[in-house]
Order: structure tokens, then C-alpha cells, then sequence
């Protein structure tokens, strides 16, 4: 089975930077992507990218702000976040699909998850 680990996650200004990777163990993906979950909230969408990286997509209030990237012979994939705000602090959770879908925003539509990783940002 495919595993997701992800790190990089931790407690950050506002203002501040992160990077938060995400490493693939034991197989490869088609689409991957970030989602976050907050605190009383529902689990929502950040970032994805294709298998080869020449699509990405973006949450609005992460456009201009966060990059997504991958390294598929590395297996490794990262999200890279700048001018990060107190309403991006999150469980931040990679996710990847083998399937082929018309968008990659969609949850459901991910068959593997990380474990999750803490983001903070302090105002």
C-alpha cells in the first residue's frame, strides 16, 4: 500500500514562510494535492498537481501565496507557503489519486492520505 507522509509543519508569524513536503512511499500517483482541515471546520482544498506538473490549481486565498510542486523521481512533493496569514493555520494533509478526474479539488476523489501535519500562524 501507498504511504504519505508529510512534514514541515510547525509555528510560523504572520508573515512568515513554510514549506511542507510530502514524501511517497511505495508506489506513484497521478494527480496530487494539499488539503487542510481547521479547527470546527470541514476539510477544504489547497493545491494540486498533476503527474507532471505542467497543471496546478489553487484555492483563491492560496493564489499568489503558495506554490505546489513535485518531484516524481524523487517522490516528493511540496507546498511551499509565503505571507502566510492566521487563518491558514491548519492540519495540513497530503492526498493522492491514481484515477483520472476532471478536477483535482475534490476530496473523494483522492485514495490516499497522510497522517497530517500542524501549521500555526501567530498574528
Amino acid at each position: 500500500q501507498v504511504q504519505l507522509v508529510e512534514s514541515g509543519g510547525g509555528l510560523v508569524q504572520a508573515g512568515g514562510s513554510l514549506r511542507l513536503s510530502c514524501a511517497v512511499f511505495g508506489g506513484t500517483f497521478n494527480a496530487m494535492g494539499w488539503f487542510r482541515q481547521a479547527p470546527t471546520k470541514e476539510r477544504e482544498f489547497v493545491a494540486a498537481i498533476s503527474f507532471d506538473g505542467g497543471t496546478t490549481d489553487y484555492t483563491h486565498s492560496a493564489m499568489g501565496r503558495f506554490t505546489i510542486s513535485r518531484d516524481n523521481a524523487a517522490n516528493m512533493m511540496w507546498l511551499h507557503m509565503n505571507s502566510l496569514k492566521p487563518e491558514d493555520t491548519a492540519v495540513y494533509y497530503c492526498a493522492g489519486r491514481r484515477g483520472i478526474y476532471s478536477t483535482m479539488r475534490t476530496a473523494s476523489t483522492f485514495d490516499s492520505w497522510g497522517q497530517g501535519t500542524q501549521v500555526t500562524v501567530s498574528s
